[in-house]
């Protein structure tokens, strides 16, 4: 059938009711179909060709043109012209000019048909694609209400209206099941452009799905005077929330709870029961793991910021109520801290402490040559090295009753001949190891330090400036979402991360692999950049 024989208008209406139907804008289908109906005549008339087909907006008109291209050496016949050749299209061609020749009407075939159908289609459903991305990409973190499509393999395809999401069996919550035509409520955690068109990743699980359900339950966390600042769930059996109120006339926790429990029940019930424990945030890390191991009672907290770590001495009768099931508990309030928790009984921490006294006065006892009672009256003065004992003020060990400044005197000789020996030794060792003299010459190591350097292959100021600072000082690494310890050659001489830093770059400059003034320039950029920011 040929287009000119039906009614010009038809196909305005045609592109106009795809657009409605499929919610995209018309334009896209006129172009859609411009496309296809190009592709049909190439069909017809030679794929070599440069056809375009143009649907006049108003009327509906159907127009096919030949496009050709005045060139200086043509490449191919098809598409191109010689501007000798072009002077019979044109009065003076020019290289860059168009020859634009009109296609007579033409009758579509079945097939030319059907393909022209296939590319409509095709972009039809790439300008769906594109609208539902433009659509869910901006509203990641949004919890959405759809209508259960379908299951598959324990994965719930969920109508969210205009497109479909997907809850995946881990993001759904234990023991929860869902069957055609249910209602769910999900949150979007990311919309992805992927080439079969956008996917939507909705959970169920997700620790601000949590918060999302509050800010929708309570009126002040919306209004930005409550705030939520850490979330840590065990999906479908426990959480822990952390909340702060910025008017001190609103209490954070009462809020959260409301009214006889209305509005925390309205986020357990939609949580399937999941029992939820609200704690006042406080940004004192300690104080805050106090609460958030609640019920359990602490006795003591002692914070190791550089490891990330908190030790806590709870009674011998809390210690299962502060674990929790299966580690349940101390698992949330270290999620909701950032920490990693170490939980001691009274007993334990006292026999550990015991431990490191009685290592302590017998360290004394065999470097200083001194009695268990000298020895126990050092440690009880917090003295736990013996470079604590050689280089400290003489007037410190003079406070210790029954020490006089003879026998004050005579422990720090005795305390710096030990060291002289030990570090004696360990300079022969060193040696021993192939350490060489450029690596001694470098100020701020001590002798055990090349003992471990060494050890460890790194014999030369050369091999030292090529260390990263965490080989030497440590660090954490994540691995499958868990913090993993990287022992560092010089971590237990409590080398920190920017000493560790300070020697390299040092080393480095030393050697001449860096400039000086290249990190003065980079000092000054950075404080300028500080500066534009605060």
């Amino acid at each position: 059938m040929s287009i000119t024989s039906a009614n010009r208008l038809e196909l305005l209406q045609i592109a106009d009711a795809v657009a409605r139907e499929k919610l995209i804008d018309p334009e896209l289908v006129i172009e859609a179909m411009e496309e296809s109906m190009a592709k049909a005549a190439k069909s017809r008339y030679g794929a070599e060709l440069d056809i375009r087909a143009h649907i006049d907006r108003k009327s509906g008109e159907l127009t096919m043109t030949r496009i050709r291209h005045v060139v200086d050496e043509v490449e191919n016949h098809f598409t191109e012209m010689a501007p000798a050749d072009a002077r019979a299209h044109l009065d003076d061609p020019k290289v860059g000019d168009e020859i634009i020749d009109q296609l007579p009407p033409m009758d579509f075939g079945r097939i030319a048909a059907q393909s022209a159908k296939q590319v409509i289609l095709q972009k039809v459903r790439e300008a769906e694609r594109a609208r539902q991305y433009e659509e869910f990409k901006d509203r990641e973190g949004e919890i959405i209400n759809g209508i259960v499509k379908r299951v598959e393999y324990g994965n719930v395809i969920v109508d969210v209206g205009r497109g479909e999401a997907v809850l995946r069996r881990d993001q759904l919550i234990n023991r929860e099941t869902f069957r055609t035509g249910d209602r769910v409520r999900s949150y979007i955690r990311e919309v992805r452009e992927e080439v079969r068109g956008p996917q939507i990743f909705l959970s169920r699980t997700a620790p601000e799905f949590m918060a999302e359900l509050f800010k929708m339950e309570v009126p002040e966390i919306y209004d930005g005077i409550i705030e939520i600042k850490a979330v840590a769930r065990d999906p479908g059996s426990r959480a822990k929330i952390g909340v702060i109120s910025y008017d001190n006339a609103i209490d954070p926790v009462g809020a959260c709870v409301g009214m006889r429990g209305s509005r925390v029940q309205a986020v357990v019930n939609e949580l399937g029961g999941e029992k939820i424990d609200i704690i006042p945030w406080n940004d004192d890390a300690p104080t805050f793991l106090v609460n958030a191991l609640q019920p359990a009672e602490v006795t003591k907290v002692v914070l190791d910021e550089d490891a990330e770590r908190i030790e806590v001495v709870v009674p011998d009768d809390q210690l299962s109520l502060a674990i929790g099931r299966r580690g349940q508990n101390v698992r949330l309030a270290s999620q909701l801290t950032g920490f990693d928790i170490d939980i001691l009984t009274e007993a334990e921490e006292s026999a550990r402490r015991q431990a490191e006294f009685a290592e302590r006065s017998q360290l004394f006892m065999d470097a200083l040559d001194v009695d268990e009672m000298v020895a126990q009256l050092l440690v009880s003065e917090g003295f736990a090295t013996l470079e604590e004992v050689a280089y400290v003020e003489i007037d410190e060990l003079l406070v210790i009753d029954g020490f006089d400044e003879d026998t004050a005197v005579e422990l720090q000789t005795r305390a710096r001949e030990c060291i002289e020996k030990i570090h004696a030794e360990a300079i022969e060792k060193a040696r021993a190891l192939g350490v060489q003299q450029s690596l001694f010459d470098f100020e701020g190591l001590t002798p055990e330090m090349f003992v471990a350097l060494g050890e460890d292959g790194i014999k030369t100021l050369d091999d030292f400036a090529t260390c990263a600072d965490w080989e030497l000082a440590g660090g954490y690494t994540t691995v499958n979402g868990e913090r993993v310890k990287d022992e560092g050659l010089l971590e237990k001489f409590d080398m920190s991360l920017e000493e560790a830093q300070n020697l390299i770059m040092t080393a480095r400059i030393q050697l001449g692999w860096v400039d000086p003034a290249d990190l003065v320039g980079e000092e000054e950029e950075t404080e300028v950049e500080e500066g534009v920011e605060a």
